[in-house]
């Protein structure tokens, strides 16, 4: 290594881009040094993201390094064509998924092994007359390259990160639709569908349907995380009013669903399980209708337990004459609510008065008492089956 200072910057920079261009023909030698030391730290990361992307690696140092050498070593020409390919370079890591970091950190180990070979060629007699003093100015020009190069690429990598992700959020939206219209059952949907939403054939999928009752906040966020927290993964979109998603993961069956939805639930929300992503449309048509027959107030219901509700809400005119035909003189009686109360109790004990009063804080005799102004009101027959089926799916419907 020449010891000499170095008299004037133009001459200066002279003598270093002369010793940039004697390891000019070693530039691919050079680019696959970076590359092994990149790949041997992070091939498992690579190779996981994408199968060729280790090649794509090899092949992008040697174009880097060939590129920047030629910039250090004052051809112009180059210089043009190289901010685009970290241009370039910044899109394609976007679309490919690798983390920015990665990016950068090969950005900074292209710039120490780039600046390593300078130094080992002017360490040796004859190759480079490169005074120290210059290697600095070498040194300098090295680092200032690769802000430029970081600047470029950060900014190449955010737009294009950004452009992905509205076109696959547009994407997925439109397989949501899809779904939710029943368009699962077509099987080229249904491969375009799991592979906008990153499912595989096999996955088991359920449907979520929240109404809030508020208008202001976000009813999904806290709900959102929660599932994250039990490995479960939901795709978001909205219709008629409410949000919707499309669970897969970890999930266990629909008991299981509410209770974890429960502590981070927010409005009126629903569960559906779902026959793959063919079924979807079915699970998310009948989700939509258990959540509208929650209370105001909110909840959490699976349709498994809300299957009378649901048929019930079905259609709007079935539900009135169902109360008339049920009820009947009963409605226009001054304790109304008192004997619908009571006739909610002894449907739900079977019939029996004894537990029915226990329920009640009443005496056994009163509860008898109600069950005669009951069935003469009526007309119906507490002990017949199908009266029983009739005063209980109309007092759901009232309610």
């Amino acid at each position: 290594m020449d010891t000499r200072v170095s008299d004037e910057p133009a001459a200066a920079s002279e003598r270093v881009e002369r010793a940039w261009r004697s390891i000019l023909h070693r530039s691919d030698e050079v680019a696959d040094v970076i590359s092994a030391r990149l790949l041997a730290r992070d091939i498992d990361t690579y190779a996981e993201m994408n199968a060729h992307l280790p090649d794509d690696i090899r092949q992008s140092c040697r174009e880097h390094i060939r590129r920047g050498l030629q910039v250090l070593s004052g051809i112009d020409s180059a210089k043009a064509s190289a901010v685009e390919l970290w241009r370039e370079t910044g899109r394609r890591r976007a679309r490919q998924g690798v983390p920015l970091e990665l990016v950068l950190n090969a950005y900074t180990m292209g710039a120490r092994v780039l600046w390593e070979a300078l130094a080992e060629a002017a360490g040796r007699s004859g190759a480079a007359d490169v005074p120290d003093t210059d290697l600095l100015v070498a040194a300098r020009a090295v680092w200032s390259n690769l802000d430029v190069q970081s600047a470029v690429l950060i900014e190449a990598y955010h737009r294009e990160r950004d452009r992905v992700h509205r076109r696959d959020q547009q994407r997925q939206q439109t397989v949501m639709d899809g779904l939710a219209d029943g368009r699962g059952g077509d099987p080229t949907f249904a491969e375009t569908a799991r592979a906008a939403l990153g499912l595989d054939a096999h996955d088991a999928v359920a449907c979520v349907v929240v109404i809030a009752d508020q208008g202001d906040g976000d009813p999904v966020g806290r709900l959102d995380d929660q599932l994250q927290r039990h490995g479960i993964t939901a795709h978001w979109h909205v219709r008629s009013g409410a949000a919707y998603g499309l669970l897969s993961g970890r999930l266990p069956d629909e008991p299981g669903l509410v209770r974890i939805i429960e502590p981070a639930g927010e409005g009126r929300i629903a569960v559906a399980s779902s026959n793959g992503v063919h079924g979807f449309g079915t699970a998310f048509r009948l989700a939509m209708r258990s959540a509208r027959t929650v209370p105001a107030g909110g909840g959490v219901v699976g349709v498994s337990d809300r299957l009378p509700e649901v048929l019930l809400a079905g259609d709007s005119c079935v539900t009135p004459l169902l109360i008339v035909e049920a009820f009947g003189a009963l409605l226009d009686h001054p304790q109304v609510d008192t004997l619908l109360e009571t006739l909610r109790s002894l449907l739900a004990h079977d019939g029996s008065p004894t537990h029915a009063a226990e329920e009640l804080y009443c005496h056994r005799n009163t509860v008898m008492y109600r069950i005669k102004q009951i069935e003469r009101l009526t007309g119906r027959d507490l002990t017949d089956p199908r009266d029983k089926m009739l005063l209980w799916l109309a007092l759901t419907a009232r309610s």
